[in-house]
This record gives structure tokens, C-alpha cells and sequence, in this order.
């Protein structure tokens, strides 16, 4: 009896990490840690046209090229052909690393944020993958692009994917 319920737990935690382990496509930023060094090169592949579909309805999100320490960027939230909101940003080189900068608005331009636009920390590439606070980028191949982004008010994490 005892044998069962331990190989019971033994499932249940591997289980449990597992799940935990690699269905989670974002991550928080550790200011203990900070921020590795990188530069706009590592994401340069982002610069383009990029549409694309979420739960929320049809998305399009525009990247320029890395210039001047910067890669700016526009995204465009499509729901009932209305546009619902817009995103307006940029990836910036500081302190020998990058972070990513955004300001919102409704669909009529009035701002969400007053003083200062969210910081989202760069935390690590790995593969494929470039980490920011809350915001996953996911390069799939030259043309397909995932972003996963965590929203912390309802705890839920949406997957955005685009195409060029």
C-alpha cells in the first residue's frame, strides 16, 4: 500500500514540475539578477510588418530597423473593425543591455499611462526566445512570430501570433 502512494506522489510531482516547468511562456524580472548584456542586433529580426491574431481579435505590430540605440515599434488591436487600442514603443540599449518601453491608448489616442510610459526588464534570451518582463518573444522562423504576454490583473497569460 505504501509502495502505491509513494509512486502516486512521485507522478504527481513530476507532473507538477513539468506542467510547471514548460507551460509557462513568460517570466517576472528579478532586480537581484538584473539584466544580462545584449544589444538591438540580438532582435534586428524583428524589423517588419508583422500581422497577426490573438484572442482578442486581429493584431498588427510594425518594427523599424535597430538605429540611433533604439527599435521602434506600433501595434494595432483590431476587434468588431474597431480599432480597440493602440501600443506605441520602443527597445532601447541601457547599461549594456536592452529593456522595451511602452505607451498605450485607447482607440481614439487618449493615453492609458499619465507620467511615464511601462518598463518592461530584458531578463535573458534563450534559444529562440527573448525574455522581458511579463513579454515572451518567440522567433519561430524568418516569417512567424509568437508573443506571449502575462496581464497581471486577471493573472492569465495570451499568446499573440503574427506573420510577415
Amino acid at each position: 500500500m505504501k509502495n502505491s502512494t509513494t509512486k502516486k506522489f512521485i507522478l504527481f510531482v513530476v507532473f507538477f514540475i513539468t506542467y510547471v516547468g514548460f507551460s509557462q511562456n513568460t517570466i517576472q524580472y528579478n532586480d537581484e539578477k538584473g539584466s544580462p548584456s545584449a544589444t538591438l542586433d540580438d532582435l534586428k529580426w524583428l524589423a517588419g510588418n508583422w500581422k497577426g491574431i490573438s484572442p482578442y481579435g486581429v493584431c498588427q505590430e510594425n518594427w523599424d530597423e535597430p538605429s540611433g540605440k533604439t527599435m521602434m515599434f506600433c501595434f494595432k488591436m483590431i476587434s468588431d473593425n474597431k480599432v480597440t487600442f493602440y501600443e506605441f514603443g520602443q527597445i532601447i540599449e541601457k547599461d549594456k543591455s536592452i529593456e522595451m518601453q511602452i505607451r498605450h491608448f485607447s482607440g481614439d489616442l487618449k493615453p492609458w499611462e499619465n507620467d511615464k510610459p511601462e518598463i518592461f526588464k530584458f531578463i535573458k534570451k534563450e534559444g529562440n526566445r527573448f525574455y522581458f518582463d511579463g513579454i515572451t518573444y518567440e522567433k519561430i522562423d524568418t516569417n512567424t512570430l509568437n508573443v506571449y504576454v502575462y496581464f497581471e490583473e486577471s493573472k492569465e497569460e495570451i499568446k499573440f501570433s503574427f506573420t510577415k
